[in-house]
């Protein structure tokens, strides 16, 4: 929101599209303050290693493809190499820009984009014969079980070792989002988490502290109640169940938030996932708590935000009956900002909204890993691996993710590009850009940090959206969960069997 490419393709072509964004506090709360978020407590990992969650099985290098990085320096001519990639929109320019950027940069290795959403990339990759497919693939988090289990791509720990690449700068859980098994299978190249964006007028109107966001589902009920009694906002908060954001991915992150697993095997990640847990009581609790602000008239659902896309942000500029806040992805920040500024939407601005923390149960804070990785396809040509390896090298550097983070509200996968403009500029200037990465540190050092890997975690996310929606439509929670538990577990056990 993990930014999902297709629904902020949405929000810069759209002439009746809002979102929220701005300051006040420090930078949790996206506050005035201009404090450039700390580095995380980094692990010593030399070339080669990764910071991979704990597993009890490993993966022998030996079964694994080989990198051979070395290969373009004796190669001649130019290399092309093919990148199916998930940005749409005002995203896709920025890897458009990194893509020319790079080819100017030198004349061994020329990239060919093509570029697609991220459910019409992976299910285009997966029909695709391996001679069909590209050389590198952006595929967001959900894939990354399928991925793996498709045998088809070359491991980028095998890359990191063959380069001698150093990762010493890369945050933790970033790269540990995407290995299992002891092998770090991709890179990670676009990361969000969700925020609250609320409306400083709205809060202001009420009598809240504009600069104070609330941090806990409890304070969220309570601000929203005065939102609401004071006339300020027709609804406190608006909810929506889209399966990746409201009626999937949310629920991952709010497990997260309260230290507890999604599924068993430590999240999938010390064996192989068989059964979900979000029908458990912090489900209950957390699904029961949003259904009934719905029934108390504090929140407004607008449905799966398949008409727009934001739906909910929407709901912040609506003239009629507006809510005050909302959750959605980070990685809309950049974009938000840019349609807030043209100033179609003169109800509200950049400078009235605030953006902060995605509340949680407890006000616990933490945030799992969003957004995509980078997979080198295994085509068995060694130049054009080599040449792949280069491209992702480059996109992944510090320069490349300063100025990809200030255009565009995603996280910078390493820490030093915090210290490179533009992004260090913007940080100091917009404490906004600085929320996600901020709450992603946040993260506890646990087991549960690290999200779900399970192959059919995509259609899992889609059968707990469709519950969801039937939750906020009055069904009863426990019941329903366990439906979509049981459904779930169907669709786990169907995979496991076919990639046994």
């Amino acid at each position: 929101m993990r930014a999902r490419s297709n629904r902020v393709a949405f929000l810069v072509a759209a002439v009746s599209l809002v979102a929220a964004c701005s300051g006040g506090g420090d930078i949790t709360d996206s506050g005035d303050a201009v404090t450039t978020p700390s580095a995380p407590p980094q692990q010593s990992v030399a070339p080669g290693e990764t910071a991979a969650a704990v597993t009890t099985t490993t993966v022998s290098p030996d079964t694994l493809p080989d990198c051979p990085t070395n290969a373009l320096a004796t190669a001649t001519g130019t290399t092309e190499i093919t990148f199916w990639h998930s940005m749409s929109a005002a995203l896709g320019e920025e890897v458009v820009k990194l893509t020319d950027a790079y080819n100017a940069s030198q004349d061994k290795v020329k990239v060919n984009l093509v570029q697609g959403s991220y459910e019409e990339t992976a299910d285009n990759y997966y029909l695709a014969s391996q001679g069909d497919r590209p050389d590198l693939v952006q595929l967001p988090e959900y894939q990354m079980q399928a991925m793996v289990d498709s045998a088809s791509t070359v491991p980028v720990g095998r890359c990191i070792e063959a380069s001698g690449y150093d990762t010493s700068a890369f945050l933790p859980t970033a790269l540990a989002a995407y290995a299992t098994q002891g092998v770090q299978w991709s890179i990670p190249f676009n990361i969000s988490n969700p925020v609250l964006f609320y409306n400083k007028k709205a809060f202001a109107a009420a009598g809240l502290d504009p600069n104070v966001p609330p941090k806990s589902l409890d304070e969220v009920r309570a601000f929203s109640k005065q939102l609401v009694d004071s006339g300020a906002s027709k609804y406190g908060l608006a909810l929506e169940s889209g399966f990746d954001s409201g009626g999937g991915w949310y629920v991952e992150q709010w497990f997260c938030k309260a230290q507890e697993f999604y599924t068993d095997g430590d999240n999938g990640r010390t064996s192989r996932a068989t059964e979900v847990l979000f029908n458990a009581p912090t489900g209950v609790e957390v699904l029961t708590y949003l259904q009934q602000l719905l029934q108390d008239g504090l929140a407004v659902d607008v449905g799966d935000n398949t008409q727009t896309g934001f739906d909910n942000l929407l709901k912040l500029a609506d003239d009629k009956e507006p809510a005050a806040m909302t959750m959605a992805t980070s990685a809309s920040l950049g974009q938000v900002l840019a349609v807030l500024a043209g100033g179609q939407f003169p109800q509200i601005g950049p400078d009235d909204v605030g953006v902060g923390p995605m509340p949680g149960p407890d006000g616990l804070p933490g945030a799992l890993i969003g957004g995509a990785s980078l997979w080198p396809v295994d085509t068995g040509d060694d130049v054009r691996t080599a040449a792949t390896w280069d491209f992702i090298t480059y996109l992944v550097a510090a320069q490349q993710q300063s100025q990809w983070a200030a255009a565009t509200g995603y996280i910078p996968v390493r820490t030093d590009a915090l210290e490179l403009d533009p992004y260090k500029s913007t940080l100091a200037t917009d404490p906004r850009f600085g929320v996600a990465y901020a709450q992603l540190l946040s993260s506890p050092d646990a087991a549960t940090s690290a999200g779900p890997v399970m192959g059919p975690l995509r259609e899992v996310r889609s059968v707990l959206a469709t519950a969801i929606a039937a939750i906020f439509d009055g069904a009863d929670v426990t019941a329903t969960l366990n439906a979509a538990a049981e459904q779930s577990n169907g669709l786990i056990t169907d995979y496991n069997i076919r990639n046994s």
